[in-house]
C-alpha cells in the first residue's frame, strides 16, 4: 500500500544551523521595540577561551586553582561577622580598582536574570492585589471547609533558565520551518505537475489540428480495455488515430500504418508510431563495364525532418508505401517471363538482362549506405526505378478502386478484368531495352567505324526513347498498351539509308528501300547490316562503272547476286 508523501513528513529534533542557500544562520538573542533583530555575535575560539578564562578568576577567586589542587575543593576557615563586616567595610579602602563599563554581554546577562525575577515580582504583586480586592468586596463570611484526610496542593513547574528556553524555541522554529519547506515542496511539486499537465494537454490539441491541417487521416481510437460493450452502454470514442496509409492498401499494411498522440511526456517525440519497423526500401543496380569490372550503384537517401510532425508521418507513410511495393515484388518476381529471381525475406535479386543485375533490399533505416564506386548515369537509374515504382503502385491502386465501384470493365478488353497491372515487369522491361539499345547501337558504332576507315563517309543518328516526357508519364500511368521506343538511322555515302526501330524491351523492325523485316537477334542485325553495306558498295561501283562507260560510250555495268557485273568490248568483270 502506497503511503502520500505528505505523510512521510519528518521533523528533525536537531537545531537548523544552515539555510537553503547553505549559509550559517544567526542565533537570535532579542527583538527590539522597533523590530530590530539583535543576533549574537560570532566569536572566535580564542576570544572565547580568554573570556572564560577570565570568568574563573572573577567569579570563583584568585586563588581557584590554588583551593583546588588535588582535585578537591579546599573549605575556607570560618569568619565571624564582626571581621566580615570589617572586612566589608575595609575592603573597598584596601582593594581600590578602577570601575570599568559593563559590556553588552554583561549588560545582557544582568538582563536576564533580573527580568524574570521583576516579572515574578510583578505577578505576585497582581496576585496579591487581586486578593485584597476580592476579600475586601465579599460580604459574605467564608464557608468553612469540610474537613478531610486528603489535601491537594496545586505544584507549578518551575520555568527552565533562559538558555533552554531560547533553545527550545528555536528548536520549535526550526521544526516548523523545515515542515513548512517540505509542505511549500509538496505544493510546489503539485503545482509543477498541474502545469505539466497542462502545457502536456496543450500541445496534444495544438498537434491534433497540426495533423487534421496536413489532411491526414483520422479515425476514432478503440475503447479502452474493459469497457462496457453492451445495449445502452456509451460507445462513444474519447480519442483519435492516425491512418497514413494509402486509401487501397490492403488490410495488413492499412492496420499497420496507425499512430496516435504522445502523452506521456512533452518532451519526447509527439507521435507515437505503433507497428513502425524502421526499414526502408533500397534498389541496387549492378552493371558490368567493358573492362569486366562489376559497378553497383543505389538509390539517392531522402532525407526529411523528423522533428517535425509532417516529417515524421511522411517518412513513416514512405515506409510503409515501400513495405508494400516489396511485398509485391516477392509476389511477382516468381513469375517473370523473361528474367530470373532469387526471393528472400528481406532481399530479392533479379537478373534482368545481360550484364545487368537488379537487386531490392530491407534494410534497418539506420544502416550505412554500401560503399561502392557509382557512376551518375546509374545512380539516376535508380532513382527512376524507386520512384516509378511509387507511381506503379499508385496505378494498381487506382486500377482496383474503379473496379471497386464498378467502372473497371466499362470499354476493357477481358484479358484486364482479372488481373491488377504488375509493378516488376514495367521495371524489367525498360532494363532490358536499354541493354538491348546498348548492343544495337554498338553494332551500328562498329558498322560506321568500318566504314570510316575504308573511306567511306557515313553517319548514324540514334535516338532510343521517341517519347516525350508526357508520354513517358503516361507510360506509368496507362494499364497496357503503352511501351517504349525509338530510332537509329544509318546514312551511307550520303545517299543509302538503313532506318532500324526498336520498342520496348526487345522489337526490331528493319525499314529498307525494298522491305520491312523483323529482326530477332543480333546475329540476324549483323548479317543485315553486312548485307546492306555490300549492297550499298556494290551500288556505288556500279554507279561508278556507269559513268565511266557514259563517258566512253561503252560498257554495261549491273548487280547480280550481290555481285557487280561490268562488261565493255568483249570483256567481263
Amino acid at each position: 500500500m502506497n503511503i502520500p508523501s505528505w505523510k512521510q513528513l519528518k521533523l528533525s529534533l536537531e537545531r537548523p544551523y544552515k539555510d537553503e542557500d547553505g549559509e550559517t544562520i544567526p542565533v537570535l538573542l532579542d527583538i527590539s521595540p522597533e523590530g530590530l533583530h539583535i543576533y549574537e555575535q560570532r566569536e572566535s575560539s580564542i576570544t572565547s577561551l580568554g573570556e572564560n578564562l577570565r570568568r574563573i578568576f572573577v567569579e570563583r577567586g584568585v586563588d581557584f586553582f590554588d583551593r583546588t589542587k588535588g582535585h578537591h575543593l579546599q573549605e575556607k576557615p570560618p569568619v565571624n561577622e564582626d571581621e566580615d563586616a570589617s572586612g566589608v567595610e575595609e575592603g573597598p579602602d584596601a582593594n581600590q580598582s578602577p570601575e570599568q563599563p559593563m559590556s553588552v554581554e554583561e549588560l545582557f546577562k544582568m538582563r536576564t536574570e533580573i527580568i524574570p525575577q521583576l516579572f515574578t515580582s510583578l505577578g505576585e504583586i497582581n496576585l496579591a492585589k487581586d486578593l485584597l480586592t476580592s476579600l475586601l468586596t465579599s460580604s459574605q463570611p467564608a464557608q468553612e471547609s469540610i474537613p478531610t484526610n486528603l489535601s491537594a496542593t496545586v505544584v507549578s513547574k518551575p520555568l527552565p533558565v533562559i538558555s533552554v528556553q531560547a533553545f527550545n524555541a528555536q528548536l520549535t522554529i526550526g521544526s516548523k520551518d523545515e515542515a513548512l519547506r517540505k509542505a511549500a515542496n509538496v505544493f510546489k511539486s503539485a503545482a509543477n505537475s498541474m502545469e505539466r499537465g497542462r502545457i502536456k494537454g496543450e500541445k496534444y490539441w495544438v498537434d491534433a489540428l497540426k495533423v487534421r491541417r496536413g489532411n491526414w487521416g483520422l479515425i476514432p481510437a478503440p475503447l479502452p480495455f474493459g469497457s462496457s460493450t453492451g445495449k445502452g452502454a456509451d460507445k462513444t470514442s474519447r480519442d483519435f488515430l492516425i491512418t497514413y496509409g494509402l486509401e487501397e492498401s490492403p488490410a495488413p499494411f492499412r492496420r499497420q500504418a496507425l499512430a496516435r498522440m504522445a502523452t506521456e511526456d512533452a518532451d519526447a517525440n509527439s507521435l507515437v508510431f505503433l507497428h513502425r519497423q524502421k526499414t526502408r526500401l533500397r534498389v541496387s543496380v549492378s552493371v558490368v563495364n567493358v573492362d569486366g569490372v562489376t559497378v553497383t550503384t543505389q538509390n539517392t537517401d531522402i532525407k526529411t525532418d523528423l522533428e517535425s510532425l509532417e516529417g515524421a508521418l511522411k517518412v513513416a507513410q514512405q515506409e510503409i508505401v515501400e513495405h508494400e511495393i516489396f511485398s509485391l515484388l516477392v509476389q511477382e518476381a516468381g513469375n517473370l517471363p523473361t528474367a530470373s529471381a532469387r526471393v528472400s525475406e528481406r532481399l530479392i535479386v533479379i537478373d534482368a538482362a545481360q550484364g545487368t543485375e537488379l537487386k531490392f533490399e530491407l534494410l534497418d533505416d539506420k544502416k550505412n549506405q554500401l560503399k561502392s564506386t557509382e557512376n551518375l548515369n546509374n545512380k539516376e537509374k535508380c532513382d527512376l526505378i524507386f520512384f516509378a515504382l511509387q507511381a506503379l503502385l499508385l496505378r494498381r491502386h487506382s486500377h482496383m478502386k474503379m473496379q471497386r465501384l464498378g467502372t473497371a470493365f466499362i470499354n476493357r478488353p477481358p484479358t484486364e478484368m482479372s488481373f491488377p497491372p504488375p509493378i516488376l515487369q514495367p521495371i524489367i522491361d525498360l532494363l532490358q531495352y536499354q541493354v538491348f539499345c546498348q548492343r544495337i547501337k554498338l553494332e551500328l558504332d562498329k558498322m560506321v567505324t568500318a566504314l570510316s576507315a575504308a573511306g567511306i563517309c557515313s553517319s548514324l543518328r540514334f535516338d532510343p526513347v521517341g517519347e516525350t516526357g508526357r508520354q513517358l508519364v503516361q507510360f506509368f500511368e496507362k494499364s497496357v498498351g503503352k511501351v517504349v521506343g525509338g530510332e537509329g538511322v544509318l546514312r551511307i555515302d550520303n545517299r543509302h539509308t538503313i532506318r532500324l526501330t526498336f520498342l520496348s524491351p526487345s522489337s526490331l523492325t528493319a525499314h529498307l528501300s525494298q522491305a520491312t523485316l523483323t529482326i530477332s537477334s543480333i546475329p540476324q542485325l549483323c548479317q543485315l547490316l553486312t548485307d546492306e553495306v555490300e549492297r550499298c558498295l556494290l551500288q556505288r561501283i556500279c554507279d561508278r562503272g556507269k559513268e565511266m562507260g557514259e563517258q566512253t560510250n561503252a560498257g554495261t555495268w549491273f548487280i547480280d547476286l550481290s555481285r557487280c557485273v561490268g562488261r565493255w568490248e568483249g570483256c567481263v568483270l
